[in-house]
């Protein structure tokens, strides 16, 4: 068994596509129209038959709250892995992006969080 896809909740599809693509750097894998929304996956850069990221409306009643409640007590919602975290919070912080913790080390790992404009907190880290 292993994970093919999961799933972040964003509060407008068209929006996250555009920050998701076109600001961190995923790449498009599918775009389907089904009904008031879309199924709108995303891979990493060059990995295009890896485990695909969902950006799933948030129209659930529970969704919402849920997202505000997390975000409300500084909880990331999902976690992405990089090479190095200065270098890619140098990167986001001049594509616009705002942090709510810059890189930080944290015993093995250092971390940085950001707000993906979506409803989100998204932490990145650095392992080893």
């Amino acid at each position: 068994m292993k994970i093919a896809v999961t799933s972040v909740l964003v509060d407008d599809q068209a929006k996250a596509l555009a920050f998701y693509r076109d600001v961190l750097g995923f790449e498009l894998r599918h775009d389907i129209p089904m009904g008031e929304h879309r199924w709108l996956t995303l891979t990493s850069p060059g990995d295009p038959d890896g485990v695909e990221l969902v950006l799933e409306p948030d129209a659930h009643p529970a969704a919402k709250p849920f997202k505000a409640a997390i975000k409300q007590d500084g909880v990331p919602f999902t976690f992405f892995a990089v090479d190095d975290v200065q270098a890619e919070y140098e990167r986001l912080c001049a594509a616009g992006v705002r942090f709510t913790q810059p890189p930080t080390a944290m015993g093995a790992v250092t971390l940085a969080v950001f707000d993906d404009t979506c409803g989100n907190l998204i932490q990145i880290i650095q392992q080893g």
